[in-house]
């Protein structure tokens, strides 16, 4: 059998000169789908929201919670956007390692719910936290986005069941700001506030703690043993509400809540 000389295998360990590149936790990984606009369309997904797109990406970070090996925290989800905070991570924090392989796991996950024939792709990205605090302002600047995304998403499609061209639609949303494009839609019949919390709030996954009474042997008592179970959440409050600080306050842990509740 042919065996790779030891001196070639060093140049290319050399060669991998970003393979070091280290970040600490806590941590946020954002994976976001790579064309996805089109895979929707190719695969016939309702516009401007389809509920089971929505509930198979809930899926599959459920999944991702569950086989991965990871010990991620919770995970905020909207459109094709997942991000995933972590307190600790594996690979010494190595960024190539924890966005290809969150990355390629999302995506296997997702293709396996939605039984697609093709490939799927994510990117990914680290983004540091530094506490509780940093943590909830990112998840509300992500939830903001949500909102902008439900806005653009109601307003362009609501533009084309009316007649006017994928070009006409971009078009007439250019410049207009968000009240604009609510009062259109309002007069079309749409009140985004009427619309499923989902489309406009996002979904969480977390971890959330429950009771179970046990037995101990030693003791011969019955005890009762704290277990942890995977949620998925579709009924959220703004993060920028006090509710919202409270809800995001106790699904993180102790580290976060520290910062949050000085």
């Amino acid at each position: 059998m042919k065996t790779w000389p030891h001196h070639r295998y060093k140049k290319d360990i050399d060669r991998a000169i970003y393979a070091g590149i280290k970040t600490n936790a806590p941590l946020v990984v954002r994976v976001d789908g790579r064309n996805f606009k089109r895979v929707l369309r190719e695969n016939e997904f309702k516009k401007p929201y389809d509920e089971r797109f929505a509930r198979s990406m809930a899926e599959a970070v459920v999944i991702f919670f569950e086989k991965s090996g990871f010990d991620p925290v919770i995970a905020y989800i909207f459109s094709d956007e997942i991000s995933i905070l972590f307190e600790s991570v594996p690979f010494k924090g190595r960024i190539e390692k924890l966005d290809s392989v969150i990355a390629s796991s999302i995506a296997s996950a997702l293709t396996i719910i939605l039984g697609f024939k093709e490939a799927i792709a994510f990117d990914a990205r680290v983004i540091p936290v530094c506490g509780g605090t940093d943590a909830l302002e990112y998840l509300a600047q992500r939830q903001a986005e949500a909102w902008r995304n439900h806005i653009n998403a109601y307003g362009y499609y609501g533009l084309i069941d009316k007649g006017l061209s994928k070009k006409e639609a971009e078009k007439r949303l250019m410049g207009l700001k968000a009240r604009d494009v609510h009062e259109m839609l309002f007069h079309m019949g749409i009140n985004l506030n009427e619309t499923p919390k989902w489309q406009r709030r996002g979904i969480l996954v977390a971890k959330q703690k429950y009771d179970k009474e046990g037995y101990n042997p030693k003791t011969a008592e019955t005890v009762t043993i704290t277990r942890y179970k995977v949620v998925q959440l579709w009924d959220l409050p703004l993060f920028t509400s006090e509710e919202g600080r409270k809800y995001i306050s106790e699904m993180l842990g102790n580290w976060a809540r520290r910062d949050l509740n000085p």
